[in-house]
C-alpha cells in the first residue's frame, strides 16, 4: 500500500494547538487505562550529534510508530512514523518540528487543566525560545489567563515574545527582569528552557502554584531547584521509568533528600480518574514533563486522517513483502 508523506506545511495546515490538546489527553486516558504503551527515550551518540528514538502504540486508536530525530550542530530533524496496530503496515512518514511543538505544549495543558486552581490565571512563563508559544496557548485555552510574566536570559527574546503573544493572543503579556518578578503572584509556572541549573528559587514559589517543568529531558540539566520538589504535595510525570532516567529535576531532588521516589505517579492516572490530582487549595502541584511517544503519535494520527481527507501531502509506492 502507499505510504503518505507528509510535510512540515501539511501539519500546520491541519492541526491547531485545540487538536492537539484533544489528542495528547486522550494518549493520556489511554496509557491511563492500560491500552497505551510505551518504552523510555533511546539514545545513539557519535561524535557529530545523537540519534534520538521514542515508540509506542496506541492500541485502542488503532496506531503504533514512533518519533526519530538527530540533533548535530546543524540543527536538529524529526519524523513519525506512523503504522496500523493491527496489520503493521506503514501508512505516513510525517515531518514533526512543530508536531512536537505542539503536544509539548498540549502536555503543559493537559497537566494544568488536572493539576491547577480551578481560579489560576497569572502564569510565569520561563523560557521565550521555539517551544515557549504553544506552552502558552496551551495553558490559555484550559485556563483563560489575565496576565502572563515571561523571563529569559536574553532581554531582547523576551521582551520580541511578550509583544509577538501580546498581539497573538490579545492577552496582557509582559516582559520582566527577575525570576522573583515573574513568580510573585503566579498561580501557574511553566518552565521551557534549556538551562542546566534552575531557574528560580523554589522559595519564591506562592501555596497552591501549579508547575509545568517541560524544558529537560536529560540527567544533567535540572531547571527548578530541589526546594521546589520538596515543597510539592503531588508530583506526576509522564513516564516513570522515563523519568528515573532522564529527569534531571528529580534526580537531583533524589540525591538530596529532597524526593520519595515512591510518592511519584504517572499523571495519565488523574486523567484516566485512578487518583485525584489536587487536594487543596494551598497544595504545590508538579507536572514533570519529558516527551513521550504516546503524544506524537496521536497528534500524528489526527494529522494522517485529516492529511488523507484532505489529499495532502505525497503518495509513495510501497509495496509489502
Amino acid at each position: 500500500m502507499p505510504v503518505r508523506m507528509i510535510h512540515e506545511s501539511d501539519v500546520r495546515a491541519v492541526v491547531t494547538i485545540a487538536d492537539a490538546l484533544a489528542a495528547v489527553e486522550s494518549a493520556f486516558l489511554e496509557q491511563g487505562q492500560g491500552t497505551g504503551f510505551i518504552e523510555p527515550r533511546q539514545r545513539v551518540h557519535q561524535p557529530n550529534g545523537s540519534l534520538q528514538i521514542m515508540g509506542g502504540a496506541l492500541t485502542k486508536r488503532g496506531y503504533w510508530g514512533y518519533k526519530a530525530y538527530t540533533i548535530t550542530r546543524n540543527g536538529a530533524y524529526f519524523v513519525v512514523n506512523l503504522y496500523d496496530v493491527h496489520t503493521g503496515a506503514l501508512l505516513a512518514l510525517i515531518q514533526a518540528d512543530l508536531l512536537g511543538q505542539l503536544r509539548t505544549g498540549a502536555a503543559s495543558g493537559v497537566a494544568t487543566k488536572f493539576l491547577a486552581r480551578a481560579d489560576a490565571t497569572v502564569l510565569a512563563l520561563f523560557g521565550a525560545g521555539s517551544q515557549a508559544q504553544a506552552q502558552l496557548e496551551a495553558i490559555h485555552a484550559v485556563r483563560p489567563l489575565r496576565e502572563v510574566r515571561v523571563f529569559s536570559r536574553s532581554p531582547e527574546h523576551r521582551a520580541n515574545f511578550a509583544q509577538h503573544m501580546r498581539d497573538t493572543l490579545k492577552l496582557n503579556v509582559y516582559a520582566v527582569g527577575t525570576a522573583k518578578e515573574a513568580l510573585t503572584g503566579a498561580d501557574i509556572v511553566t518552565t521551557i528552557t534549556n538551562s542546566s541549573e534552575p531557574v528560580f528559587d523554589g522559595n519564591d514559589l506562592a501555596p497552591g502554584v501549579h508547575i509545568n517543568a517541560a524544558g529537560s529531558n536529560s540527567a544533567a540539566r535540572a531547571e527548578i531547584d530541589a526546594i521546589a520538589v520538596r515543597r510539592a504535595s503531588a508530583i506526576y510525570v509522564d513516564d516513570l521509568a522515563q523519568a528515573r532516567i532522564e529527569s534531571g529535576d528529580l534526580i537531583r531532588a533524589y540525591e538530596r533528600n529532597a524526593l520519595n521516589w515512591g510518592t511519584i505517579r504517572p499523571l495519565a492516572d488523574v486523567v484516566a480518574g485512578r487518583v485525584r490530582g489536587r487536594t487543596g487549595d494551598e497544595d504545590i502541584t508538579l507536572f514533570e514533563s519529558h516527551g513521550i511517544a504516546l503524544w506524537d503519535l496521536a497528534l500524528a494520527a489526527e494529522v494522517f486522517e485529516r492529511a488523507q481527507t484532505r489529499e495532502l501531502g505525497i503518495q509513495v509506492p510501497f509495496p509489502s513483502l
